[in-house]
C-alpha cells in the first residue's frame, strides 16, 4: 500500500470512516501519521466547542462573580471553587458516573456516556470555570476612569456593557485566556484516560500513538509525531488568537499595546 493509499483508508477512520481494520505489522511512518492525524480530529473537536460553548458560560459566571447580588454570586463563586479545585481527570470519572446513574431513569443521558457528550461536558464546565476566573479578574481591573467616561456620555445597563465594559474586559483578559485555549487543546489527550469509552476504536490522537507505541515497543517514533501535530494546533491558536488579540488593541499605540506571552499551566 501506498502513502497516498494509506492516506485515503485511514486519514477519517477516527470519525468512523475508511478503512476499520488497524494495521498489525510492518508499521510505516506514513500510517504512524495519518492515524494520529486522524485522531487529532477528535481532540480539535473537543477543544474547539469546549472552547467556544465555554467562552459564554465564563463571562456569565465572572459576571455573578462581581455581582452584589450573594445570589448571583455564591453560585458562581462555588462554581468556580469546584471545577478550579478538583483535578480533570478525578472530574471526569465523577461526569461517567452521574451519567450512568442518570441513564436509568432520563435514558436521554445514555447519550452523555459516550466520550463525544460526555467528556466535551466535562471540558466545557472546566475551561468556563478556570476562563471565568480570568474575566472576573479582568473586570476588577477595568480602570474607574472608563466607566465614569461612558457614565458621562449617558452610557448604562447593557449599552455601558456592551460598548465599555464587556470589550475592556476582553481586552486585558486576552493573553490569559489565549493561555487558558492552549491548555485546554492539551487537556483533550486526558479523554483518552478517562472513564469514557472508547467505541469501535474510534480513539483520539493520543490512543493511536499508544496504539503503536505498544505494537513496536518504541515510543519515540509516534509519541514526538504526536507531540509535532499539537504543537502545530498550538501555533494555529497563537496566531488566531494574536490576529483577535490585535483587534482588541488597535486603538491603542503600538507601543502600550499587550502582546500575547505563552504561560503553559505545568499542573493542573
Amino acid at each position: 500500500m501506498s502513502c497516498w493509499d494509506t492516506v485515503q483508508a485511514y486519514a477519517l477512520r477516527s470519525i468512523g470512516i475508511g478503512e476499520r481494520r488497524l494495521p498489525r505489522e510492518d508499521f510505516t511512518l506514513c500510517e504512524q501519521f495519518t492515524l494520529i492525524g486522524s485522531g487529532m480530529i477528535w481532540n480539535i473537536y473537543f477543544g474547539i466547542l469546549a472552547l467556544v460553548a465555554g467562552f459564554f458560560l465564563a463571562t456569565a459566571v465572572a459576571l455573578g462573580k462581581a455581582s452584589p447580588n450573594p445570589w448571583l454570586r455564591k453560585p458562581s463563586e462555588w462554581f468556580i471553587f469546584v471545577f478550579r479545585g478538583s483535578p480533570l481527570f478525578i472530574q471526569f470519572f465523577f461526569a461517567y458516573f452521574a451519567f450512568l446513574q442518570l441513564k436509568a431513569p432520563l435514558p436521554v443521558f445514555d447519550l452523555f456516556t459516550a466520550a463525544w457528550a460526555g467528556a466535551l461536558v466535562v471540558l466545557f464546565f472546566n475551561t468556563a470555570a478556570y476562563s471565568g476566573e480570568i474575566f472576573f479578574g479582568a473586570l476588577k481591573a477595568i480602570p474607574k476612569g472608563e466607566v465614569e467616561a461612558a457614565d458621562a456620555y449617558g452610557l448604562s445597563g447593557w449599552s455601558r456593557f456592551r460598548r465599555v465594559v464587556w470589550p475592556t474586559m476582553l481586552r486585558l483578559a486576552w493573553p490569559a485566556y489565549t493561555n487558558e485555549a492552549i491548555f485546554l487543546f492539551h487537556a483533550t489527550t486526558l479523554v483518552f484516560f478517562s472513564a469514557f469509552p472508547v467505541r469501535g476504536q474510534q480513539g483520539d490522537a493520543l490512543y493511536y500513538a499508544s496504539y503503536f507505541a505498544d505494537k513496536t515497543f518504541n515510543p519515540f517514533i509516534p509519541y514526538p509525531i504526536l507531540a509535532m501535530y499539537f504543537i502545530i494546533l498550538t501555533l494555529g491558536v497563537i496566531g488566531l488568537f494574536g490576529l483577535v488579540n490585535r483587534r482588541l488593541n488597535r486603538h491603542l499605540p503600538a507601543n502600550t499595546r499587550t502582546r500575547l506571552k505563552i504561560r503553559p499551566n505545568l499542573i493542573r
